[in-house]
């Protein structure tokens, strides 16, 4: 790009593809920030020495050692080095800088100090969930529970949750001699990038990590918690909350969020039974089911847990996996999943009976409580998981209630 089609996109402002700028520091923020969002979209042009109202005010440095000093910040600034052609110019009121930015090509987006922006019409911003999803999915980054975690490293993952689980299983760790970091690479936890550096895989960082939810890709991967003083989702909000952490933290978050809302009473005949919302044991099996087989290459949707009136949901991003079908899976027939190395850890855990047991055993409960069953239902073209636990039976309703409203997208 020469100077006359960059004189030309200064006069014609500030788009989805032009940012204009005084030049205050290589540090700053809002070139660099620019330069992540066109590179993660489709590309642009950033021009520093430029007021936001188009007016030329120049960049007050040796112009080549501007240049030089741009070249290294978009090599050392962001999570991957940028290549970028740069040029520069020597107006009348000063010299002008400009970096055109390419859209980037790699494994995953560009990130500016952890940050995912892409651009708008005139600015830069985060990515909403969905934008996110497709951003990594452009990028070809889908997540299964073995593939590796960018950003991570040896460091993200607990050491002694680690160990803690190991001795759960009757392996002493200390008999072996082996570095951490060997033991981790050998049971999958760590695993290496295409560059050959150890990084978390998910399944590691979500089993055994510090914060799993601190990396970029993985930010969304809790539980949204939610009781509403009605029965549908225009009544107010009475308790929110989020399950986040690890996934045995995040079912003991969920599981304490439900006994926060309190028990109620019950009475057959003279006797009174003090009840909580439905079954602890089908709730949590609700919840355990739902981190263990959740689609994790969603990435941009949580886990939802839904109190209402006469019912609770819990919905769960992704369709059953491998072709299940729900009325399979209500009877109890052969286990699937989707994330295996998952699904044993909350095994070893105890937060996993039988594989195969849990929706029978959940059925069970809720015929105790109150004479209904789960109702679990699937939308695999929306790509979602739900299942419906009555507090009310549905023939129970006044004639006012509207049942209709019972189903909801995620």
């Amino acid at each position: 790009m020469d100077w006359i089609d960059v004189l030309q996109r200064i006069q014609v402002g500030e788009n989805a593809q032009t940012e204009l700028g005084r030049f205050r520091s290589f540090g700053d923020k809002d070139w660099q920030e620019a330069v992540c969002a066109f590179a993660n979209t489709e590309g642009g042009l950033v021009i520093l020495g430029v007021t936001d109202d188009r007016a030329i005010d120049g960049v007050p440095m040796d112009p080549k050692e501007v240049q030089e000093r741009l070249s290294n910040a978009l090599h050392n600034t962001f999570n991957a080095p940028i290549q970028a052609r740069l040029g520069y110019h020597q107006d009348p009121s000063g010299w002008v800088h400009w970096i055109e930015v390419a859209r980037v090509r790699g494994p995953e987006p560009l990130r500016h100090k952890g940050r995912v922006l892409v651009r708008g019409n005139r600015g830069n911003r985060e990515p909403s969930a969905t934008e996110l999803q497709e951003l990594y999915n452009t990028f070809g980054l889908v997540f299964t529970e073995e593939r590796v975690v960018p950003g991570t490293g040896a460091d993200a993952i607990d050491a002694g949750a680690f160990r803690a689980y190991m001795r759960r299983r009757g392996v002493d760790l200390d008999g072996e001699h082996l570095p951490l970091e060997v033991d981790l690479f050998n049971r999958e936890i760590l695993d290496r990038d295409f560059n050959g550096d150890l990084r978390a895989t998910l399944f590691g960082l979500m089993c055994f990590g510090k914060a799993p939810q601190q990396s970029p890709p993985t930010r969304n991967l809790w539980i949204d918690l939610v009781a509403y003083a009605g029965i549908d989702r225009g009544d107010k909000v009475m308790l929110a909350g989020e399950g986040r952490g690890r996934l045995d933290e995040q079912v003991a978050h969920a599981e304490a969020w439900l006994k926060a809302l309190g028990r109620h009473e019950r009475y057959a005949g003279m006797q009174r039974a003090d009840l909580w919302p439905v079954p602890l044991p089908a709730f949590r099996e609700c919840v355990v089911n739902a981190v263990a087989h959740r689609d994790y290459a969603i990435l941009g949707s949580r886990i939802l847990v839904e109190v209402f009136d006469d019912r609770i949901v819990i919905t769960s991003p992704g369709a059953l996996p491998n072709h299940k079908r729900p009325e399979s899976v209500l009877a109890g027939g052969t286990p699937r999943s989707r994330n295996e190395s998952m699904a044993s850890f909350l095994f070893d855990l105890g937060l996993m009976e039988q594989r195969g047991s849990g929706y029978p055993r959940m059925t069970r409960a809720m015929r105790q409580f109150n004479g209904t069953a789960p109702h679990l239902e699937q939308d695999r073209e929306e790509r979602w998981v739900r299942v419906t636990l009555w507090r009310t039976p549905p023939e129970a309703a006044t004639p006012t209630t509207d049942h209709s409203m019972r189903t909801y997208r995620a």
